[in-house]
């Protein structure tokens, strides 16, 4: 009985500490880290990839580079081609006003994601190195997690 009641708080205390949400989200890209804050201080962080062009803000579509810049979390999208993905307000209105000046369609459809579809397994190999199309990648369990502490409209701040 007393071995049940030790499993029982176990399971009970890992069940609270994976419910902490996150009121903001930070992605330091020379790092290669995205950090889980709440209070403003961060209680979780994950090893990430970006496209194959990762320095400087995305400036149009097809570069391969993620944006920087501050941006909401606005939608979570389960029939995604990769395992789960939450996107990201890209492009703002300044993005869009830039691009514009330049002739160029800024892109979209950014998205903190997990691996693709049905190689997930690959993830051991994945993670070290950038092949993304401009998104923000980590492993499917990693996504679960970040999927449960992150809640529509929470802010991210990507910066290089």
């Amino acid at each position: 009985m007393k071995n049940f009641i030790i499993i029982l708080l176990v399971l009970f205390s890992s069940c609270v500490f994976s419910a902490q949400k996150a009121d903001s989200v930070l992605v330091n890209k020379s790092e290669k880290k995205l950090y889980l804050i709440a209070d403003g201080k961060p209680f979780k962080s994950y090893h990430v990839v970006f496209g194959a062009n990762p320095e400087g803000h995305k400036q149009q579509e097809g570069d391969e580079r993620t944006p920087e810049g501050k941006y909401l979390l606005d939608y979570k999208k389960e029939d995604s081609a990769f395992y789960k993905a939450i996107h990201i307000s890209y492009p703002n209105q300044h993005d869009i006003e830039s691009a514009k000046k330049r002739g160029v369609n800024p892109g979209g459809l950014i998205m903190i994601h997990g691996q693709p579809n049905g190689l997930g397994w690959l993830s051991f190999a994945s993670q070290f190195f950038n092949w993304t199309n401009g998104c923000i990648a980590v492993t499917n369990s990693e996504m679960d997690e970040i999927w449960q502490a992150v809640d529509v409209g929470v802010p991210v701040e990507i910066v290089q």
